[in-house]
């Protein structure tokens, strides 16, 4: 009993992050279909990609000075109430450059959820508590895949685009109201919040510094999990073309293609959420990343429908064990008073590195084929897979991954 009231503030938690999962994934198919029924061009859809990136360069700079200083639980429900009332505005968006501008403020909206979440996460849910929250969180993301699409497309055929995104709206208001429910464990005197100068930015780009300069390892092991997963999304980015041109498969093959991968991450993060207790988080991160490259190189080297779904699958259900192991790794060895500077300026070199590796990527299968492409792509990120697991497997750095216990050989003093 007493350890189902322990979960009460964590499911309420994870049922508001569930369910704005699930927006997201309705926003996204009612968005690409808006904008290319306003435009015709595939171009216009594709630029849609390139939007959260390079909003992500512009923002990440200053959002972790902003996060830092303020509650964490407040910046996620105005996040989340700011995309709801802008989702509401699009069907009112006279051309597409007011649609672009909306989709900007979202953009940026979320660059501020994303580390502000990552952060009360931390805050909220005890240390021995984070590896089984991540890992419901993995399953609530991979539900939030299949059922996302489902149910936009449902609302679409019954009801109209516009309609669409204005219930879409509704599930961030709840997911905000579900916020409020929650503690505010942070004490936050408004006397010492510091002005959001350029000074103040520069000042908190030090201090990330001196935190990876102090705590290399674990940087070392975030920043090695970002690159690899450059490979991923550059690989993703092409996958409608590769699937279609390469392999031949049809449209109807591609959206089962999806839905099966989807049922399959489904099934990796329900048995991760049982048994990540009977796993050790240094196992979680290595057997995940591994067999998810496996499943990329399997893809890469397809040559049919029945031989993409191995590999598809393969990645789908392993991807949930090294998203939930990496999660926890991060919460568990970056201190809560940094980790918003922190976050943005990781994901801020993770976006830049996105946007150049993307246009590379495109440019260089225009010049070789396809195929070539995507399998050096899949060939470097197996590579890389086996060098940072054996990074992640050294008997001299077990301290980083355990859980229950605090870590005395963290540098916390960083202000």
């Amino acid at each position: 009993m007493k350890n189902l009231k322990d979960w009460k503030d964590p499911a309420i938690l994870l049922s508001s992050i569930g369910i704005s999962s699930i927006g997201d994934f309705i926003y996204l198919v009612s968005i690409n279909i808006i904008v290319y029924q306003l435009t015709g061009s595939a171009a216009a859809v594709a630029g849609l990609w390139i939007i959260g990136p390079l909003t992500n360069i512009v923002t990440k700079f200053w959002t972790g000075s902003f996060i830092d200083y303020r509650s964490k639980r407040r910046v996620m429900i105005v996040t989340y109430i700011l995309r709801a009332v802008f989702i509401c505005l699009i069907p009112f968006a006279p051309n597409m450059t007011v649609i672009y501008v909306i989709l900007i403020v979202l953009s940026a909206a979320k660059a501020f959820f994303n580390p502000s979440s990552m952060t009360y996460v931390a805050i909220l849910v005890p240390k021995e508590k984070r590896k089984r929250f991540n890992s419901i969180r993995s399953f609530a993301d991979s539900g939030a895949f299949i059922i996302g699409p489902a149910i936009g497309g449902s609302l679409i055929l019954l009801t109209s685009i516009e309609a669409t995104l204005w219930m879409n709206a509704i599930f961030f208001v709840i997911s905000a109201i579900m916020l409020l429910f929650l503690p505010e464990k942070e004490n936050i005197d408004k006397k010492t919040i510091p002005a959001l100068t350029f000074s103040q930015v520069i000042s908190d780009f030090t201090v990330v510094q001196k935190f990876i300069s102090s705590n290399k390892y674990v940087s070392f092991i975030y920043l090695g999990f970002i690159m690899i997963m450059i490979f991923s999304f550059a690989m993703d980015a092409q996958e409608v073309v590769f699937t279609q041109q390469v392999i031949g498969l049809s449209e109807f093959d591609y959206s089962l293609l999806i839905s099966i991968t989807g049922i399959g991450s489904v099934m990796g993060a329900a048995l991760l959420s049982l048994f990540s207790n009977k796993l050790s988080l240094r196992y979680m991160i290595v057997i995940g990343l591994n067999m998810m490259t496996v499943g990329y190189v399997i893809y890469a080297f397809s040559w049919s429908f029945t031989s993409i779904v191995v590999g598809f699958v393969l990645l789908g259900f392993f991807n949930t064990f090294l998203n939930a192991g990496i999660m926890t790794f991060y919460q568990n060895n970056v201190p809560v008073d940094v980790m918003g500077r922190v976050t943005s300026i990781f994901q801020l070199i993770q976006s830049a590195i996105q946007v150049v590796f993307i246009l590379a990527i495109g440019i260089t299968a225009d010049l070789v084929s396809l195929r070539l492409t995507i399998v050096v792509l899949a060939l470097f990120m197996l590579i890389s897979a086996i060098i940072f697991s054996i990074s992640v497997l050294g008997a001299n750095k077990k301290s980083f991954y355990r859980e229950g216990e605090n870590n005395e050989e963290l540098n916390i003093t960083i202000k």
